[in-house]
């Protein structure tokens, strides 16, 4: 396919791991967490390298990070919509805890084993972003997570297939399309909405593109919970 500039970059952003105290509905033993999910804005360019953004970090590598996470990015479009719900009106890029924040492209735009080329760096999206409950300890919102997830609004996670630089104002070019079909919407779709059709889940657990952490999760998904 031929190359097609698709969005642009609105935001850069890395985190350091911290401590927060949890919201008081958090009734876990700790009465405090540590993540990376705050983000800070970066205005020059950053070099994405196989493992994702200098400067970023994971506060627990078992689940986050690795190279078929190296960088999460999310929709700007998506930002108007929470800051639609009470309680979220703050809410803007970096609200997600996402590396790149872009303008042009969303859930249901993106598939699968796009590859994408933003500054000098080449990214293959590799999976949906699998909400946890972070979201809601950050915005102190309960409800948000399975908001999330009916909503679809997740973000999308990129592996490296080639290191570069980003930075603000970047291009966002579409140079490969691997699965056509499977947006990021539709791989969300099947994993939270029943019952799932066999032939889909069989499908999805075959795609070559995708994480296999995701395909595993698709072979094993029950046709109705």
């Amino acid at each position: 396919m031929s190359v097609t500039t698709v969005g642009r970059v609105v935001s850069v952003r890395t985190g350091a791991v911290r401590q927060h105290d949890r919201p008081d509905w958090d009734k876990a033993a700790r009465r405090t967490w540590t993540t990376a999910f705050w983000k800070d804005a970066i205005a020059g360019p950053v070099r994405i390298g196989r493992l994702g953004l200098d400067g970023d970090k994971q506060a627990d590598t078992r689940v986050h990070g690795g190279p078929e996470q190296a960088v999460l990015m999310y929709a700007e479009s998506n930002y108007a919509f929470w800051r639609s719900l009470a309680g979220l009106e703050g809410m803007g890029p970096g609200g997600f805890g996402e590396n790149l924040t872009v303008s042009g492209i969303a859930e249901t735009d993106v598939c699968v084993g796009d590859e994408l080329e933003v500054g000098s760096a080449r990214l293959q999206i590799s999976s949906p972003r699998g909400p946890c409950a972070a979201i809601s300890r950050r915005w102190n919102a309960e409800w948000l997570l399975p908001r999330v997830r009916s909503e679809r609004r997740t973000g999308w996670y990129l592996r490296v297939l080639g290191e570069g630089e980003v930075k603000l104002g970047d291009e966002l070019h579409l140079v490969a399309r691997a699965h056509p079909g499977w947006t990021v919407d539709r791989l969300l779709a099947l994993r939270f909405i029943t019952p799932r059709p066999a032939d889909a889940l069989a499908e999805a657990a075959a795609l070559e593109a995708l994480a296999p952490e995701w395909r595993e999760r698709y072979a094993r998904l029950p046709l109705k919970d």
